[in-house]
């Protein structure tokens, strides 16, 4: 058994206790300005505050403002043991919101960054306290560099000493024979942080109907917000607001106006009414779209939606000419929520009639004594000179990962019921190639949950909701449960020094064997039937990473450094499945593994990669007198078409005295990693300052 707050108190007792022990302390620091403008002008992703919000960002417009510093505190404690700290006050007045403008602890802002103690008991060399180990040493991205969670405020662009937080852990080490080290690591678990995922407080509800909690993003205006966090969180894309948007959207549809088409009155898909010619209506239909001076079913859930919604959250993208007819339906490409339901009957919306959303987290690391993670690592070389280590390393995924399921107002769980209520090829189903089902969401006992009395109109096989003497548990919840897996982590490395004529070459390689890593499985039928229990659900994945890389010294101390990275989802989903839609469209209903930093509601739930690769070229070269001054470039490329340059250099001015300059951009097509953050390329200027 672990807990952070034991290892905490028995460090602390051990600084404390032999303080009379103490000898000199030494004290040193570094004072540090970073100052970042915009090199593009242009939206961020989760920027907009609705749908019609075209605010952005101008070139040359602030991105950062930094300042901070870095306390360094050594001392001795008797003969065989010393202890050090590392202090990091630090405030940016530029940061989008007060979660990065100063302190938060576990963070690359955190006050106390380190605190450890060294000392030895028998042959093992001990640290113990808040410390972070490197594994691995690959360019640009971190393979078996994942002892400590790391801070993706900004990306990639720390260098990963900065981005890495420190943890409190039990770190041992003894060497073995003559050549071998072995390495054991009991740690804190902590997570990565993300912007717009670590922000979200656990509890957190959205109810729009109730017009006392705004729709919201999280983090909103950050430039380092993913999409596939976005699609989480986001105040205009993401789900958690979207489900909170359709309470009050769907409470619109009391009457019955939508659940049924003309002809005999066949059962009404949203494809099927949207598609439908407003003369071709049912009556009642008609009477409701009239009233808002549509022309087509198209423009009348436009008009219906935003009615309510005002264009907030991305519900649908459709477009109303001047003779109240609408555009930019197409649910062979969604972009929009709408457009994700084509084969959803309108009785299953009266299901979320005035739902709520809320976000919860399933894990506290202070609480749980037993959320440790361990493992251990052994180093040796062979007499040709071949450097390598066996890694091992067991806990929790430091990227958390999302599934949600409905609840009622007591936390009881509630589950979806699918009846078909028009097969395909039947009546009122005469061309569509899928059931449409109508979905109920029940609890155990078989009560039915749903908003307000909604007069619904029955149909053959459907229980009439609002009537008939349907017990009505009252209002549903969607929840969002952020969790964490526990995965297994074995990898091995190499490092090789030798010749190529008189250039010195090193060729290196990690590779790392991931076990049970939860990834975002979409299932677009599910989605398309209003399900969204079954449609997003996150399932365990076995990967297989590895980075060779080649490292050349030429011309006078020019470092060239290629990689070659593949991540090998050994578990993909790729089933392929497309039908046609109550109204003849050809739509998606396959089930795949979701890209989880890219997929976004605008790009129809982006599939990811079943073998995703990446190439690197890094470039570091000394310049200046006496060789003061460094400049180092590095550009990755990865599968799909994005990129990311970093050029960056510094220069000792004198000993105490040190400029930086950096510029990152970012480029390619928007539905890859980097090249969804072209607007937040960017320009970096920094002075640091020593005191011995």
């Amino acid at each position: 058994m672990f807990s952070k707050l034991l290892l905490r108190t028995a460090v602390a007792a051990s600084l404390v206790a032999p303080t009379c022990a103490l000898a000199e302390l030494e004290i040193s620091a570094e004072l540090k300005n970073e100052t970042a403008i915009f090199a593009k002008s242009g939206q961020l992703t989760g920027q907009a505050q609705t749908t019609l919000d075209e605010r952005d960002n101008s070139n040359g417009d602030l991105m950062k403002f930094e300042n901070s510093a870095r306390i360094f505190i050594n001392g001795e404690i008797g003969e065989e043991s010393s202890w050090h700290a590392e202090l990091r006050p630090v405030w940016n007045p530029a940061a989008e919101t007060a979660d990065y403008e100063w302190h938060r602890n576990y963070t690359q802002n955190d006050y106390l960054r380190e605190l450890y103690w060294d000392t030895g008991f028998m042959d093992w060399d001990l640290r113990l306290g808040k410390q972070q180990i490197v594994w691995g040493t690959a360019d640009g991205i971190k393979l078996l560099d994942i002892i400590n969670p790391t801070d993706f405020s900004e990306l990639n662009q720390n260098a990963f000493e900065d981005s890495r937080i420190p943890i409190w852990m039990i770190n041992a080490e003894s060497n073995v024979g003559e050549r071998g080290n072995v390495q054991l690591i009991i740690s804190q678990a902590e997570t990565n942080k993300v912007p717009g995922l670590w922000t979200v407080e656990d509890g957190d509800t959205r109810n729009a109907l109730t017009g006392n909690d705004q729709i919201k993003g999280q983090d909103r205006g950050h430039p380092f917000i993913l999409n596939g966090v976005d699609v989480i969180t986001g105040g205009v894309n993401g789900f958690f607001n979207i489900g909170a948007a359709f309470g009050p959207v769907t409470n619109t549809f009391a009457g019955g106006a939508f659940t049924t088409v003309a002809n005999n009155g066949q059962l009404g898909t949203v494809d099927g009414f949207v598609s439908t010619p407003l003369t071709s209506q049912s009556a009642l239909a008609q009477a409701a779209c009239g009233g808002v001076g549509a022309a087509d079913g198209a423009a009348c859930l436009e008009r219906f939606t935003e009615s309510t919604n005002q264009n907030i959250t991305n519900l649908i993208d459709v477009t109303i000419d001047g003779g109240g007819n609408g555009t930019g339906w197409n649910v062979a490409d969604p972009n929009s929520a709408w457009e994700h339901f084509p084969n959803a009957s309108f009785f299953t919306f009266n299901s979320m009639v005035g739902m709520n959303t809320r976000y919860e987290r399933a894990y506290d690391d202070d609480e749980i004594p037993s959320a440790a993670n361990f493992g251990g690592r052994f180093r040796s070389y062979l007499d040709n000179g071949l450097n390598y280590s066996v890694n091992y390393f067991y806990g929790y995924d430091a990227n958390p990962h999302v599934n949600v399921h409905w609840e009622n107002d007591r936390g009881e769980r509630l589950f979806v019921d699918e009846v078909v209520t028009a097969p395909a090829g039947s009546g009122a189903n005469p061309i569509g190639t899928r059931d449409i089902k109508t979905l109920q969401i029940r609890n155990a006992a078989g009560t039915e949950y749903y908003g307000a009395d909604t007069g619904g109109v029955g149909a053959t096989g459907l229980t009439e909701v609002g009537g008939g003497g349907v017990t009505n548990g009252g209002v549903a919840t969607l929840v969002f449960v952020e969790d964490r897996n526990r995965i297994h982590n074995l990898g091995t490395s190499f490092d090789y020094a030798t010749e190529a004529g008189d250039i010195p070459l090193v060729i290196r390689g990690e590779f790392l064997y991931q076990k049970d890593v939860m990834q975002p499985v979409i299932d677009r039928g599910a989605l398309a039937d209003g399900n969204l229990v079954k449609a997003l659900k996150s399932e365990e994945h076995d990967f297989f990473k590895y980075v060779i890389g080649v490292d050349a010294t030429v011309l006078t101390n020019l470092l060239i450094s290629g990689q070659f990275i593949q991540f090998r989802n050994l578990d993909f989903q790729d089933d392929k499945c497309t039908y046609i839609t109550q109204a003849g469209n050809s739509a998606s209903c396959a089930r795949y593994t979701g890209d989880p930093a890219v997929m976004s509601v605008t790009n129809g739930l982006k599939k990811g990669y079943e073998n995703k690769e990446f190439y690197s070229l890094f470039l570091s070269k000394p310049f200046g007198e006496n060789q003061l001054g460094r400049v180092n470039n590095i550009i990755i490329y990865e599968e799909g078409g994005g990129y990311w340059n970093r050029l960056d250099a510094e220069y000792s001015v004198s000993d105490e005295l040190i400029i930086s300059g950096e510029i990152n951009f970012y480029f390619g097509d928007d539905e890859t990693l980097f090249g969804q953050f072209e607007n937040s390329s960017n320009v970096q200027i920094g002075l640091k300052y020593i005191i011995e």
